[in-house]
């Protein structure tokens, strides 16, 4: 498949940095929503320079925290940010035919499903999620040492997944981060 439009690992993480840059420093979302834009991306379809694995906490809106508009970044949520099959089709999906280099899981502080991880023992479905988490952060009790390492879990199994180390060559890229709620910033994570 011929993809148009790539932008390196490097250029997005670069162009995510000063994105949330702009963020913290305005009340209103800067990316492109005009109708314009709504009519490229239709017509032109979507080319993201980045994907983003983020939890579903609905403080937490990555095209804003990142100052992106339409068709610039490829959202994958879920509670915990936490990978199963069903996300990695979704990262399959924009890595091979959309031709996104750059993969971010993007953790938050101050996360429920971090919380209920360390502090709860939730049945039903949301097991699924907090066991998840558990065998990512061991007996870890810090909340934000928590969600870092929760972070690099799904970065792993990212990795793992798509042997990415193999795919270096080729600019494929995963990332982790966190966003701190009550300020806006990200600290993109060694």
């Amino acid at each position: 498949m011929h993809i148009e439009n790539f932008v390196s690992a490097e250029e997005a993480v670069s162009r995510l940095k000063e994105g949330n840059k702009l963020y913290c420093g305005q009340n209103i979302s800067g990316g492109d929503v005009s109708l314009k834009r709504r009519m490229e991306t239709f017509t032109g379809g979507q080319h993201p320079y980045a994907i983003v694995i983020t939890c579903s906490d609905s403080r937490v809106i990555p095209e804003s925290i990142f100052n992106a508009g339409i068709g610039e970044l490829f959202v994958i949520r879920v509670a915990g940010n936490v990978m199963d099959d069903h996300q990695l089709g979704s990262v399959e999906y924009a890595a091979s035919h959309l031709g996104v280099k750059l993969i971010v899981v993007l953790g938050h502080n101050h996360c429920g499903a971090v919380d209920a991880a360390i502090n709860h023992d939730p049945d039903g479905y949301i097991k699924f999620i907090t066991d998840e988490i558990k065998a990512a952060i061991g007996n870890e009790k810090d909340e934000y040492k928590a969600c870092c390492l929760n972070v690099k879990h799904s970065m792993a199994i990212i990795e793992e997944s798509f042997s990415i180390h193999k795919e270096e060559e080729h600019g494929l890229k995963v990332i982790g981060a966190i966003y701190h709620i009550e300020d806006g910033t990200v600290d993109f994570l060694p």
